[in-house]
């Protein structure tokens, strides 16, 4: 199962965030999201466990628990909604007349 874990100091590595996870079952991946224009981490990532009843215990656990000083959210994560890549300005003529 994965999951969503958000509200993270942006110190956070990934490697604390399987260290973190492994406690409560066998981390599979860690993602962590990074801002592409100043290289830091956006607060948020994503970790996969390999068994659903671990990932289930994980959240029970550790949703709302302090880590490095924040309370954390930790919930399954959504699939990613499609992203509209044909972007419309206006009516299409961009500053034509």
């Amino acid at each position: 199962m994965k999951l969503y874990v958000g509200n993270l100091p942006f110190s956070v590595q990934e490697e604390d965030l399987k260290e973190l996870f492994s406690e409560y079952g066998s981390v599979t991946s860690v993602q962590l999201i990074i801002d592409r224009e100043t290289g830091r981490s956006k607060g948020f990532g994503f970790v996969e466990l390999s068994d659903d009843d671990e990932a289930a215990n994980a959240i029970e656990e550790l949703n709302g628990k302090d880590f490095s000083g924040r309370a954390v959210i930790v919930n399954e994560a959504r699939p990613r909604e499609p992203r509209d890549n044909n972007r419309s300005f206006g009516n299409g003529n961009r500053g034509r007349r």
